[in-house]
């Protein structure tokens, strides 16, 4: 574990808090990006990371080329999460391949249930979504603000709400 901490997760955290102070326009976030990229499990061409975004366990992370993630997003990777060819995050969305589970009455010291979480090309996860472990969000589909994702999100759709988010319409090929 502190080979994994000094090899990736420490060096990202540096990389991030150095240029926190730059500011967001596409030379600084395409700057933090480049910076990042050596730090994920993988990752692909032209990665953008706006300002005070935060990767833990970035070993387990995979991104795809053309990614965007907004000012203050947040990625646990307590299991795997796999970002496909452009995704684009809105700002303070949250990826959490992990959740708590109960022992004794509290959620404190239960295990975790880990799940890989995955999103194919072309989704749009708009501001303050919340992708829950074990979620799989296929291709072309659009997440809309303040959305709750658990589950299988269908292909070029639309979907809005909570728990497993509410499915509001297909779009047109």
């Amino acid at each position: 574990m502190v080979n994994f901490n000094i090899r990736y997760q420490w060096p990202l955290h540096f990389i991030l808090l150095v240029t926190n102070w730059l500011p967001d326009n596409v030379i600084f976030i395409r700057m933090r990006g480049f910076l990042a990229r050596p730090f994920f499990k993988s990752c692909g061409k032209r990665l953008g990371i706006g300002r005070n975004v935060v990767f833990y366990n970035p070993s387990k992370i995979s991104i795809g080329d053309d990614v965007y993630i907004a000012f203050g997003s947040w990625f646990s990777a307590a299991d795997e999460i796999v970002i496909g060819d452009e995704v684009l995050f809105g700002p303070y969305n949250v990826v959490v391949s992990g959740n708590h589970t109960r022992l004794n009455g509290s959620f404190r010291f239960g295990q975790p249930s880990l799940g890989t979480i995955c999103i194919e090309k072309g989704v749009w996860l708009g501001a303050h979504c919340t992708i829950t472990a074990s979620s799989k969000i296929m291709a072309g589909s659009l997440v809309a603000s303040n959305t709750v994702v658990k589950g299988l999100l269908d292909s070029d759709s639309l979907y809005a709400g909570n728990s497993v988010g509410k499915f509001v319409r297909k779009f047109n090929s």
